[in-house]
């Protein structure tokens, strides 16, 4: 545990000085001091090569390091929005770790919430909540008046006179 705790404090230290202003300043002077450096070795293939090479290595090994505090800050961004959702009464807490879906349930996902806000811009009180739970609320309201008027029709029809009636 120990090493990796060296590793990550030396990738957070080395990307940050690597954002920094002076690395910036650093990394500009060495590309004009290489481009002015050109007429001196006669634009020679071993300096292309110098520059080729040095910029190569860095941007290799600067992938791994950007990526690594990408991934540590995405994971904390993902905490930090998960306790918002489980912290508000009016979120679906069903949306913590919907980063584990795949890309096409969470296609489904966007189309579902693309939805509800569409319904949200409709709506005069902009406090009406517009969640997953909430459109599922809704959902069994609908479904149980479906049901309980499907019950009555077949009684309904048997009563009326007609042609439907000697079903």
């Amino acid at each position: 545990m120990k090493k990796r705790s060296i590793f990550e404090s030396l990738a957070n230290k080395i990307t940050t000085l690597a954002g920094s202003p002076p690395a910036f300043t650093i990394a500009l002077l060495i590309v004009l001091a290489w481009g002015i450096s050109g007429p001196i070795f006669k634009y020679s293939d071993t300096w292309q090569l110098v520059i080729n090479t040095g910029t190569t290595i860095v941007t290799f090994l600067m992938v791994f390091l950007i990526q690594k505090t990408q991934n540590k800050d995405a994971k904390a961004i993902q905490l930090k929005l998960n306790e918002l959702v489980a912290a508000s009464r009016y979120a679906s807490n069903r949306m913590v770790d919907i980063e584990d879906l795949s890309e096409e349930e969470l296609d489904v996902l966007h189309k579902y919430y693309k939805k509800l806000s569409d319904e949200a811009e409709e709506d005069d009180d902009i406090h009406k909540s517009h969640s997953i739970d909430a459109a599922e609320q809704v959902q069994e309201v609908k479904n149980a008046r479906n049901d309980a008027l499907q019950k009555k029709e077949p009684d309904a029809e048997r009563k009326r006179p007609g042609p439907t009636a000697e079903r």
